[in-house]
């Protein structure tokens, strides 16, 4: 069984495993909303995507870290039936030693606009009967992650909540993933500022987009993938480690 959506909305699209999951819709044959800062990136994608596959791909610049985005975006640009919330960053360094501001902002990009995203856009998803919600987690959502606090935590919510949607949206023939890539050759390094936070061997954002895709094929889409067989075992690995020892490690391992 192969998901075939028909317009799905991608946050984060300028750039790697956003614009690599707008390819590979468009690709399926559906239309695109593409959502991101950087409207020229967009416009570029966007012309791309109707070349190649004679899709219609719309863009909505906008900035995630302001309060409300959800419903403001609904508003523009009506219902979706895939959701790609992919959209965050993360930054580097000993909470004592960090940005105040710039936390806030990660919060505000990493949990409150995806929560307002799928608020937004899940109700016509389930009058619908079908449609699906992708959260781009993290293997840094496995354990606390010294050094890189916030964005571990970020990422935990993100597992969390998707997860407890996906129980929320089942009995309605929607479906709910979220997706931990571990480390990805994207631009994510570059806004975090060091290449110490990278953890394993580095996947492609199409590697990512494959994962999460076969996962919406299957007849049954669990709640959550990881994308990687390292990077599986790894998480799945945390289970059994004691609480002290895995954050010593993963404070060793992303070193602040």
């Amino acid at each position: 069984m192969s998901f075939t959506p028909t317009r799905s909305l991608v946050t984060g699209a300028s750039s790697g495993i956003g614009a690599a999951f707008a390819r590979a819709l468009a690709a399926r044959g559906s239309d695109l909303v593409l959502v991101a800062r950087r409207e020229d990136r967009l416009h570029a994608l966007a012309a791309e995507l109707h070349s190649q596959y004679g899709v219609t791909a719309e863009v909505a610049p906008a900035d995630l870290s302001r309060s409300g985005i959800g419903p403001e975006l609904r508003e523009r640009t009506g219902p979706v039936d895939t959701l790609i919330n992919n959209a965050g960053f993360a930054t580097h360094g000993l909470l004592a030693d960090s940005d105040l501001a710039k936390l806030e902002d990660e919060i505000h990009v990493d949990v409150r606009a995806l929560v307002s995203l799928t608020g937004a856009y899940l109700p016509d998803q389930l009058a619908a009967g079908h449609g699906a919600v992708v959260n781009i987690a993290s293997t840094a959502s496995f354990q606390p992650i010294p050094g890189m606090a916030v964005y571990g935590a970020a990422k935990a919510f993100v597992r969390s909540f998707t997860e407890a949607v996906w129980h929320e949206a089942r009995p309605h023939g929607v479906k709910v993933l979220s997706v931990s890539p571990g480390a990805t050759r994207t631009e994510f390094f570059d806004v975090v500022g060091t290449p110490s936070a990278a953890v394993g061997r580095f996947q492609t954002p199409e590697d990512v987009v494959a994962t999460a895709l076969r996962a919406l094929d299957a007849r049954r889409t669990p709640p959550g993938v990881v994308s990687g067989r390292a990077n599986a075992m790894t998480a799945a690995m945390t289970r059994f480690l004691p609480q002290r020892m895995l954050i010593d490690l993963s404070g060793r391992l992303v070193s602040a």
